[in-house]
C-alpha cells in the first residue's frame, strides 16, 4: 500500500496526480524548483519540498535531489508523470533500488522501449504491425545501406534509435543524399541523445497517428481501452487528440488492438501504455511505445468513464485493474485540445502573469490546468498550460460542444493559442475528419505562411 507520494513533474500533470492521489487517501508531497513554489499543485499538497533552482537539469531531472526528497518526507512511492523523468530507465531503477515504488514500468521494458530499434523487434516479435524497414541499426557498409533503401523503396526516412520528439530524423528522396543524410543525421543523434545508433523506415506519405491506450498488471491482466486519434500536429507535436479515432478499418483495427495486448503480455508489461501508430490506407504501422500516462490521456478516460491514473498507481500498489475487457463498452465520442502560453500565429513563447481566468462549464467540458488568477507562467519550462477536454453523444456533438466552450475560457493576461481552435473549427475538414499528420502545417503556411 503506498501511504505517501512523491509528484515528481509540475504543472497540470503534477495536479492531475495529486487529485487522484488524494481520492485514494494517499499523501502527497510536491517537489519543486523556486520558479514554481507558487504552482496549485504545491499549494496543495501534503507536503511541499524545493529540490534546486529554475533550471530543470538542476531540478526536476536531478535525479539524487528527487530521491533525497522522498528520503526525508518518508514517501513509499514517486510518480514520474508524463514527461521529464518518466521514460528514463536509470531514474527508475534507482527509485526501486532506494526502496521507493515506481509508479510505471519496470526499468528492463523501458530500456527495451526506449531504443526503437529494439522495441520494433518486440513488436514484431508479438505480431505487432510495423514500417517497412532496416529491420535493425545502420552500419558502415554503404552498399548494403543503399540496398536496403532499395528494398524499401523511396522516399525513406532515417530516425534516431533514441530519438524523440520529432529529433532525430530526417526524410530522403532518392539515393544521391542517402549516404550525407545518414552521416548527418547520426551526428545529431549522437549531439542530441549520446547515441548515435540509427534506423530506416519507409516514409508513408499521408498517415495519421494513431494511438492505442492499454494497461496492465504485470501479472498476466492486460486491456486495451482502443484508440484515440493524434494527428493533428505540428513540428511533430499534437495539437488536438481525439477518442475513438474516427474512419478506421474494424478487421485491421481489430487485429491492431490484439497485437498490442498480446506485445504486453509478451514483454511483461505493468502500468499503463501507449502504442503509435502511423495509419494509412487500412493499415498500422507501429512507430513506438510511450511507457507512460501521455498528455492526450483524458479523452479515453471521457469515453470510458475511467481514471488511468487513479489505475497506473493501483497497479503499482499490486491490486488488480478495477475493470476487465468486457466492461470497456465505447461511449460517445472525445475531444482534447491542448492550450500553449504562445502567440498565434507565430508560436513564439509568452509567458507572463494571469490577470484574470475562468474555466468553461458545463455537461461534458473538462478543463484540465493548474491556472489561476494571479498566476505568473515562468519561462524556464513548456508552455502547455492547459487542456480543454469536451465528451458528447457523437464526434459532431462533441465539435459543437468544444465551440461553445472555447467561447467561455477567457484567460486574460497573456497570448495562447486559444485563436487557432477557433480557426480550426471553420474548416470543414476538422469536422469530416479528413486530415492526416501534414494537414495542420500546411494549412498554417497557406494561412499564415508559417515557416
Amino acid at each position: 500500500m503506498l501511504e505517501k507520494v512523491v509528484i515528481a513533474n509540475r504543472g497540470e500533470i503534477a495536479l492531475r496526480i495529486l487529485r487522484a492521489c488524494k481520492e485514494l487517501g494517499i499523501q502527497t508531497v510536491a517537489v519543486h524548483s523556486k520558479a514554481d513554489k507558487d504552482l496549485m499543485h504545491v499549494r496543495l499538497a501534503d507536503e511541499a519540498v524545493c529540490i534546486g533552482p529554475n533550471s530543470s537539469t538542476e531540478s526536476y531531472l536531478n535525479i539524487p535531489r528527487i530521491l533525497s526528497a522522498a528520503e526525508v518526507t518518508h514517501a513509499t512511492g514517486i510518480h514520474p508523470g508524463y514527461g521529464f523523468l518518466a521514460e528514463n530507465a536509470d531514474f527508475a531503477e534507482m527509485v526501486e533500488s532506494s526502496g521507493f515504488t515506481f509508479i510505471g514500468p519496470t526499468a528492463a521494458t523501458i530500456r527495451i522501449m526506449g531504443d526503437k530499434v529494439a522495441a520494433i523487434a518486440a513488436m514484431q516479435k508479438s505480431g505487432v504491425p510495423t514500417v517497412p524497414g532496416s529491420n535493425g541499426p545502420l552500419d558502415d557498409d554503404v552498399e548494403r545501406t543503399k540496398r536496403i533503401a532499395k528494398r524499401i523503396g523511396y522516399p525513406v526516412i532515417i530516425k534516431a534509435s533514441a530519438g524523440g520528439g520529432g529529433r532525430g530524423m530526417r526524410v530522403v528522396h532518392d539515393e544521391e543524399t542517402l549516404i550525407t543524410s545518414i552521416m548527418v543525421t547520426k551526428a545529431e543523434a549522437k549531439g542530441a541523445f549520446g547515441n548515435d545508433i540509427v534506423y530506416m523506415e519507409k516514409f508513408l506519405q499521408n498517415p495519421r497517428h494513431v494511438e492505442v491506450q492499454i494497461l496492465a498488471d504485470g501479472q498476466g491482466g492486460v486491456i486495451h481501452l482502443y484508440d484515440r486519434d493524434c494527428s493533428m500536429q505540428r513540428r511533430h507535436q499534437k495539437v488536438v487528440e481525439e477518442a475513438p479515432a474516427p474512419h478506421m478499418d474494424a478487421v485491421a483495427q481489430a487485429q491492431v488492438l490484439k497485437s498490442c495486448t498480446d506485445a504486453c503480455l509478451e514483454i511483461g508489461y505493468r502500468g499503463a501504455g501507449t502504442f503509435e501508430f502511423l495509419y494509412e490506407d487500412g493499415g498500422f504501422y507501429f512507430i513506438e511505445m510511450n511507457t507512460r500516462v501521455q498528455v492526450e490521456h483524458p479523452v479515453t478516460e471521457a469515453i470510458f468513464g475511467v481514471d488511468l491514473v487513479r489505475e497506473q498507481i493501483r497497479v503499482a500498489e499490486g491490486h488488480d485493474m478495477s475493470f476487465t475487457q468486457g466492461d470497456l463498452v465505447i461511449n460517445g465520442h472525445a475531444i482534447e485540445v491542448r492550450i500553449n502560453a504562445e502567440t498565434f500565429p507565430g508560436f513564439a513563447p509568452r509567458p507572463g502573469r494571469i490577470n484574470a481566468y475562468h474555466a468553461p462549464g458545463g455537461l461534458g467540458v473538462r478543463m484540465d490546468s493548474a491556472l489561476y488568477d494571479g498566476y505568473s507562467i515562468p519561462p524556464y519550462y513548456d508552455s502547455l498550460i492547459g487542456k480543454l477536454i469536451v465528451h458528447a453523444p457523437d464526434r459532431a456533438a462533441a465539435i459543437a460542444r468544444l465551440d461553445r466552450a472555447l467561447g467561455e475560457l477567457i484567460i486574460d493576461g497573456i497570448e495562447t493559442t486559444i485563436p487557432l481552435f477557433h480557426a480550426l473549427l471553420k474548416e470543414p475538414d476538422v469536422h469530416s475528419g479528413n486530415y492526416n499528420i501534414h494537414w495542420l502545417e500546411h494549412w498554417l503556411e497557406h494561412k499564415f505562411n508559417d515557416k
